[in-house]
Order: structure tokens, then C-alpha cells, then sequence
């Protein structure tokens, strides 16, 4: 489904789609669920044989093609609650529009391994969201939330659970959600939401 590296000459023209994980940089916070988007992405790299290590507007990136549109490979720098800058500086210098612009993020509300994709909609009280909203002043653009799971009592710190890593058997499930929203990706690309969100509510590992 995924164009090789050698193939990425063909691409031409201005990226058409920003693909943006979400996450915070470094070490300590590799394996934690807030990063499930920038291991999204890693995996995406790996599949796509590139690597995420271009610096650029406070992220890293790379240029990429999927079934014939040129994307950026987006991992902001900033840490989470600042990711609208890096996501408005790239959107204004290519002139992408909110709506080709896929971001893929945690979310504790779904179990650990649930996929849920959304055309638009509100930041449902994630920072990283709430920060792209307001630097695009919008919020309609797509997004792929992999679940990472509730939190273990409604009393324990919220920062802490996101910034916690996951348990052996939450990783499995975690690499399965991560695989399946790489399935699904290209469909979105292709404008095919509907079936994208069919697909990820498919039942399998890690669900």
C-alpha cells in the first residue's frame, strides 16, 4: 500500500498533506502514553524506509509519498502543549489547509488499542490538540486517536497517568493500534474517511 523510498522522485510538486504526530521529545518520555503519536509515526517510517530526522519550524520531519500524495512527516519539538506552532508554521509556508492535515494523538478515553478517526471536532481536553486549534484557528482537520487507556481511579494525577509508560501486555495492544492506524492512513489520503473509520473499528489484536 506504501510507496518505497525509491520511488519518492516521482512525487512532485508541494507537499500535499501534513501528517502530525503528537508527543514530547526526548528520552525520558519515549515509551509514555502522551508519545503514542510519535510512535505512530516512527512505525509509519519504518514502513516507509525514511527516517523522521529533518529539522525544521521546532519539529522534526520527513518528506515521504503515500499512494502518489507527497506528505510531511510532522514531530513537533516543542513539547505537547505548544504543537499548533510547529503544525501553523509548516501549514502556512506549503499553504496546506487544516483539512489536509492528519493528526495522530492519544487519547485516554479509549481503551488501550482503540482506534477512533474524526473529521474534525473539539480538543476533548488534550493540550496538544487545543495548542494546533488555536494556531490554525480551526479545528477542522482529521485525526487518529489511538487509545491508551482510562486512568486507573478518577483521583490519580492526570499528567502523571499520560506520562506513564505502558504495561506489557498494553504494548501489545498498543503495536496493533499503531499498525492498524497505518493501514488506514492512506485511505484518508485518498479521501476515503468513511472507509478508513469502518476499518479501524474492525475487530482484531489488540482490540
Amino acid at each position: 500500500m506504501f510507496l518505497k523510498k525509491k520511488d519518492f522522485s516521482t512525487s512532485t510538486g508541494s507537499p500535499e498533506f501534513l501528517i502530525v504526530g503528537l508527543g514530547n521529545p526526548g528520552k525520558d518520555y519515549e515509551m509514555t502514553r502522551h508519545n503514542a503519536g510519535f510512535l505512530t509515526l516512527d512505525h509509519l517510517s519504518v514502513e516507509l524506509d525514511t527516517d523522521i530526522t529533518k529539522l525544521k519550524n521546532k519539529a522534526l520531519y520527513a518528506d515521504v509519498s503515500i499512494n502518489s500524495h507527497r506528505c510531511l512527516l510532522i514531530k513537533p519539538q516543542t513539547f505537547m502543549n505548544n504543537s499548533g506552532e510547529a503544525v501553523r508554521d509548516f501549514a502556512k509556508f506549503y499553504k496546506i489547509p487544516p483539512e489536509k492535515i492528519i493528526v495522530i494523538f492519544d487519547d485516554i478515553s479509549l481503551p488501550c488499542g482503540k482506534l477512533r478517526i474524526r473529521r474534525k471536532g473539539t480538543d476533548g481536553g488534550h493540550n496538544g490538540i487545543k495548542s494546533i486549534i488555536y494556531h490554525l484557528n480551526s479545528d477542522n482537520f482529521p485525526r487518529i486517536k489511538i487509545g491508551v487507556g482510562q486512568k486507573p481511579h478518577p483521583d490519580f494525577n492526570l499528567a502523571d497517568w499520560v506520562l506513564s509508560t505502558f504495561k506489557k501486555d498494553e504494548m501489545e495492544q498498543l503495536k496493533a493500534a499503531i499498525s492498524k492506524a497505518c493501514e488506514v492512513l492512506p485511505l484518508m489520503l485518498d479521501g476515503e474517511i468513511d472507509k478508513a473509520m469502518n476499518k479501524a473499528n474492525e475487530k482484531g489484536a489488540g482490540y
